[in-house]
């Protein structure tokens, strides 16, 4: 098998440390045609649905894809930009704050790309870009606060798939989760703190996590557990009770048991129980999206006032917000400590080609070819 090299490699090129950003992923056009490419791709991954692949090919292939990608298709055009998905908007900015703030500490010796898990730009095509300019050390960072392996081991498998395709590999760190990282918690209060002081407070905090079928967790899947504690250590920072905030799961698929409780039964019931108003607020979202800008700020806002609520206040996502930005920053340093950052500076490159040059001709005299 071939393996993915650099045509016309020189030993003595600028050698840079790189830092991968990745997301979810989005489709390339609100159409049909485009979700359904985007969601074969997402749902045949084992990772994301753990049914044996022959019964689910016949399920996805011959009752999913026909039915789901025109309903899908409406739901993205209802919240589609001229810039593209907002997902593919969001995390761009955000890889481009950890870009400029890398810069001004370290020049152009670190390099910080983006990459979606399924659909563009793709994880193999931004590997290769960072392959060519030189990165020899690769940090990755997975825009998943909370660890679960239908996200964050998925993009592992993704990364290692197009390792065994490539000739050199880059030494390799993974950021795994940050559900209880400092700067994040602290990101997250202040940008609710900043709402609040801003739009009102309701009566109780939501704080709605996607979801995840039940058997992940029985399997030993930390997602609920850390989705719980990013709870706990956020209310803690903002001083809530208790009775103050629930922890709740949304976005389900199929007939399975997902985790609970559930966001969209959660906020239809609790107009009864006397609660009038809530605001909702997404933790495990790093960027606004679908599931978010649709489902809770559409959707479940619907489901609550017409279950009899009064008030009703989405809080968005970090997104790029400045606190957001300098967090991932913190996250990003705190990871790369220990790497020192190439030297690339013109008497370093020049000691480097003599070197090279030198050991070539002692070790293949003559050659004018290497």
């Amino acid at each position: 098998m071939p393996y993915n090299g650099t045509d016309q490699f020189s030993h003595n090129e600028a050698e840079r440390l790189g830092v991968l950003v990745t997301n979810l992923g989005t489709p390339d056009a609100p159409t049909t045609p485009a979700l359904r490419k985007y969601l074969a791709e997402f749902l045949w991954d084992p990772r994301v649905v753990e049914v044996p692949r022959p019964i689910w090919w016949l399920i996805l292939h011959g009752i999913i894809l026909r039915i789901r990608p025109r309903k899908s298709a409406q739901a993205y055009a209802s919240v589609w930009q001229p810039e593209g998905s907002p997902l593919l908007i969001h995390t761009a900015k955000q890889a481009e704050g950890i870009r400029e703030a890398l810069k001004k500490k370290y020049g152009s010796n670190v390099v910080v790309g983006f990459a979606m898990r399924y659909g563009n730009p793709s994880i193999s095509r931004v590997l290769e870009d960072m392959q060519q300019q030189g990165v020899r050390k690769l940090l990755v960072l997975p825009l998943y606060p909370q660890y679960s392996a239908s996200t964050t081991a998925s993009t592992f498998d993704a990364i290692a798939a197009d390792f065994t395709r490539r000739r050199w590999l880059p030494d390799f760190r993974f950021v795994s989760h940050y559900h209880d990282y400092p700067p994040y918690i602290e990101a997250m209060a202040r940008h609710i703190e900043a709402h609040w002081a801003n739009h009102g407070r309701h009566e109780k905090l939501i704080l709605s996590y996607h979801g995840v079928p039940l058997k992940y967790l029985l399997k030993g899947d930390p997602y609920h557990c850390e989705c719980h504690k990013t709870s706990r250590l956020l209310a803690e920072r903002l001083s809530l009770g208790q009775d103050d905030y629930l922890t709740t799961f949304q976005s389900r698929f199929g007939r399975e048991e997902w985790l609970q409780p559930y966001t969209d039964e959660t906020l239809k019931s609790l107009p009864e129980k006397g609660v009038k108003s809530v605001d909702v607020f997404c933790p495990g979202f790093s960027s606004d999206c679908l599931e978010t800008i649709e489902e809770i700020n559409e959707e479940n806002r619907e489901y609550f006032m017409e279950s009899g609520g009064e008030g009703f206040g989405y809080i968005p996502c970090l997104n790029a917000t400045p606190g957001h930005i300098d967090a991932l920053v913190q996250l990003v340093e705190d990871n790369l400590k220990g790497w020192a950052v190439p030297d690339n500076s013109p008497n370093n490159l020049a000691a480097r080609q003599k070197c090279a040059e030198a050991r070539k001709q002692a070790t293949f005299p003559g050659r004018t070819d290497i």
